[in-house]
């Protein structure tokens, strides 16, 4: 197993996080910076009515996509992530945080944008993701299953072990704060319950993970970013420190546990990867689902999910660490809840632990949906579904009181190859996503708001939806 980490650590090394670098760059030259030049368009296209849903279609928003979307990118990595990031590499891993995100958004738009093109309709919606522009944009079905094999694995099965895992701990956690004794008995209650929750959503289909998405990932959100801000607040004197801490160890003109400039950066670029999953292959599954006027519009909103996970969610987190008088070096000790306790006291803690069971719920269910939407590609049937949905509960009851360091150890692994597999269609992809991308500016030029049919971009091939007849009524945009 040593040997399996060292390999993949190199291979994130030279190959994953240089291969996400360039993307990322070929797009922000590409698209004139669309990720800047557009973040205005992002957050109206939040607020995109999908219509009135028609018998045997059913509709998702763009809202809702996003809220899936962040469901499972909102997770662990936003606190545990940003807290070993710290630790290892020191302030300096934030700034490499922040630029990794900042870059990536380009590759999440790209992706997301791509994802909506090719989608396919079903009786619940729309589904798509990776393995459908594999298949339908470079004609390669064959990848898309390689690709929905190993995002399976990664993130329904393994991932959700993990969640589990980490849900269980943190309300023991709780109860042992208040006092309740906990062991043998009350985890596996605990596991109970939460597989029955999951079982409950999961089996309620596209509708309910969205519906439960929109709700919980606001609620979530601003829970975490109030405590943040109140300890950010009464630490205002350490902000600018911490600040300065940032920047200085981001260049190497501070040094923090030892860290050298390459560790900062690649602490810093591949926490940022693991926590806002740009490029990953994985938010496209969810981006497909909406029903939006033109595909640009969802590659815009889930281009900001990345922002919205690590400028917003993960800074939060660093600055909780650093004005807190963090201690570098031990990976181990979670820095975030060790900030809550040093600014707050102990009865924030319960809060953190409300925070963990949330965000590590709401992965739950967002990584079942990408699940689903692979599985879907394999062989779409009520059987197949429907086995899923079993497996991924039974997953999650044995996940949350098994010990699993060589599960994720093999998911870590696997999302590399992931991402590589997605990157390469992404690349391959290049001049369709340029090409919608010329056309939604074209007609916003023109005072319209954009709408997008098959005879929009002149060559296109392999669409499975966006007939002229099904297009809504243009419309002057304000």
């Amino acid at each position: 197993m040593d040997q399996l980490l060292s390999w993949n650590d190199q291979y994130w090394a030279w190959v994953v996080i240089p291969l996400i670098v360039l993307t990322s760059l070929l797009y922000l030259v590409l698209t004139k910076g669309v990720q800047f030049r557009l973040f205005g368009q992002m957050i109206r296209g939040l607020r995109e009515d999908p219509g009135e849903s028609t018998e045997g279609h059913r509709k998702v928003s763009a809202f809702q996509a996003f809220a899936i979307s962040s469901a499972a990118r909102v997770g662990t990595g936003n606190i545990v992530g940003v807290s070993t990031a710290i630790a290892v590499g020191g302030p300096g891993a934030v700034f490499w945080m922040w630029i990794m995100a900042i870059t990536v958004a380009a590759t999440a738009f790209a992706e997301s944008t791509l994802a909506q093109v090719y989608k396919e309709r079903t009786p619940e919606g729309f589904k798509g993701g990776p393995a459908y522009y594999m298949k339908h944009g470079l004609k390669a079905p064959w990848l898309g299953a390689v690709f929905a094999v190993i995002l399976i694995f990664t993130y329904p099965f393994s991932f959700n072990m993990v969640q589990a895992n980490t849900f269980t701990g943190a309300v023991n956690d709780s109860l042992d704060g208040m006092g309740v004794a906990t062991g043998d008995a009350t985890t596996w209650t605990i596991a109970v319950v939460l597989a029955a929750i999951t079982a409950v959503v999961v089996f309620g289909g596209l509708q309910r993970i969205a519906h439960f998405a929109q709700l919980a990932v606001p609620v979530m959100a601003l829970i975490y970013l109030g405590l943040g801000t109140a300890i950010v607040v009464i630490n205002a004197d350490e902000l600018p420190g911490a600040i300065a801490s940032i920047f200085n160890s981001a260049f190497g003109i501070e040094q923090f546990a030892g860290a050298a400039l390459g560790t900062v950066i690649i602490q810093g670029v591949r926490r940022g990867m693991f926590s806002n999953e740009g490029g990953m292959g994985s938010a496209p599954n969810a981006g497909a689902t909406a029903t939006v006027s033109h595909p640009v519009k969802q590659g815009l909103t889930q281009a900001f999910g990345v922002y919205f996970d690590t400028i917003f969610i993960c800074s939060i987190s660093a600055f909780i660490i650093l004005t807190t008088n963090p201690v570098y070096g031990d990976a181990n000790v979670n820095l975030v809840t060790r900030g809550v306790d040093a600014a707050l006291g102990g009865w924030a803690l319960q809060v953190m632990a409300l925070i963990l069971v949330l965000f590590t719920f709401t992965s739950v269910v967002g990584n079942y949906f990408y699940g689903e939407s692979s599985i879907r590609y394999l062989r779409d049937s009520r059987w197949t579904v429907g086995g899923l949905r079993v497996i991924v509960v039974a997953l999650v009851l044995v996940g949350s009181v098994a010990s699993l360091e060589t599960v994720w150890s093999i998911a870590d692994v696997t999302m590399g190859l992931m991402a590589t597999v997605n990157l390469v269609a992404v690349l391959g992809l290049t001049g369709v996503t340029v090409k919608v991308l010329r056309d939604y500016d074209r007609q916003r030029k023109a005072g319209l708001d954009p709408v997008f049919t098959r005879d929009s971009v002149p060559g296109l091939s392999g669409l499975q939806v966006w007939e002229p007849e099904d297009a809504p009524v243009t419309a002057v945009r304000d």
